[in-house]
């Protein structure tokens, strides 16, 4: 073995090890993305949700309130 390989085995020096470790980070970065999209679309689905329940009280408002009757002017 060269005398640079041996030092480096001697320092345990992996090129691969930041490789591993660095793609280990992107799976739970993905993962965690994952999840906060999921979140997002639940929350967005409530809103809608919501939106359209507030969208339906207000036409029920609207079509039972009636105009005040109109005074002279004076």
């Amino acid at each position: 073995m060269p005398p640079w390989r041996r030092l480096l085995a001697m320092l345990n020096w992996r090129p691969v090890y930041d490789i591993e470790q660095r793609t280990k980070q992107l799976r739970i970065e993905s993962l965690e993305s994952e999840n906060r999209l999921k979140l997002l679309k639940k929350e967005n689905k409530r809103l809608a949700e919501l939106n359209s329940r507030m969208d339906a009280l207000l036409l029920s408002a609207d079509s039972s309130s009636q105009t005040p009757p109109a005074t002279g002017s004076s």
